[in-house]
C-alpha cells in the first residue's frame, strides 16, 4: 500500500519540483521557498553535494502529508538506496536501470526513470516502473505524449525539461499524469531570491488548479 500511496500523493501534487543548487544549503532553502508557494512535489538532484542530507532534513521538516520529497538524477543503485535510507519516496533517473529499478520494487518506492523511445518505455514498465519521465520534454513537446499513449495507453508520463507556465496546460490536455519543473521555476534562487521562487510556485499551483477545473469542470 505505501508504493500507492505515494504514486496517489505524486498525481495529486501535479507539478514536481526539480531542485539544483550549489551546496546543500542553497537546495534545502529552494526546496523550502517552493513548499512554501504550495508545491506539493520536490525532487533533490543527486547533483546537490549531500544530497541525502537535504532530503533527510525535508522529511524531518515537513509538517504536511501530502508533501512528497524524492530524489533525482539517481544514476546507480548505491545513490538509490543512499536516497531511500534518507527517506526519499520516489527515485527519478535520467536513463532508465534495471538494478535501480528492482532496488525500488524491493523497497515499494516508485521508480520514474528517464525515457526518450518507445522501446526504453516498454522495458522500463515491464520493470515495474510506475511513471515514465519524458526526458527532454523540450526535446519532443506535448505531440510525442499522444503519440507513445497510441501504442502503449497504459503508460503514466511525466515530462520534464521545458515545462512551463505557458505550455503546462498543453502537457496536461496531452494527458500527462505530472509534470516535472525546473529552471523554469528555481532560477532566482542562484541569485539568493528565494521569495521570488516561492512567488513562481504559487503560480504553478494556480494553473494547475486552473487546468484541473477545466478538465473535471
Amino acid at each position: 500500500m505505501k508504493r500507492m500511496d505515494i504514486l496517489a500523493r505524486l498525481e495529486r501534487a501535479g507539478v514536481i519540483a526539480v531542485v539544483r543548487g550549489k551546496d546543500q544549503v542553497e537546495a534545502l532553502q529552494t526546496s523550502q521557498a517552493v513548499i512554501a508557494g504550495g508545491i506539493k512535489g520536490i525532487e533533490v538532484t543527486f547533483t546537490v553535494p549531500n544530497a541525502q542530507a537535504v532530503i533527510q532534513d525535508l522529511v524531518e521538516q515537513s509538517t504536511d502529508q501530502a508533501v512528497v520529497i524524492g530524489a533525482g538524477t539517481v544514476l546507480d543503485v548505491t545513490t538509490a538506496r543512499l536516497a531511500i535510507m534518507a527517506g526519499a519516496e520516489f527515485i527519478v533517473s535520467p536513463s532508465f536501470d534495471p538494478a535501480t529499478a528492482e532496488l525500488c520494487n524491493l523497497y515499494q518506492i516508485p521508480y520514474l526513470p528517464g525515457c526518450m523511445t518507445i522501446t526504453e518505455m516498454q522495458t522500463a514498465l515491464k520493470s515495474g516502473a510506475d511513471i515514465i519521465k519524458l526526458f527532454p520534454g523540450s526535446v519532443y513537446g506535448p505531440s510525442m505524449v499522444s503519440a507513445v499513449k497510441a501504442p502503449l495507453p497504459q503508460i503514466n508520463l511525466m515530462p520534464t525539461g521545458g515545462v512551463s507556465l505557458d505550455n503546462m496546460t498543453t502537457w496536461f490536455k496531452a494527458g500527462v499524469v505530472a509534470v516535472g519543473v525546473g529552471g523554469n521555476l528555481v532560477a532566482p534562487a542562484a541569485e539568493g531570491n528565494f521569495t521570488e521562487v516561492t512567488e513562481i510556485a504559487q503560480q504553478y499551483v494556480e494553473k494547475l488548479a486552473e487546468i484541473r477545473k477545466v478538465n473535471h469542470g
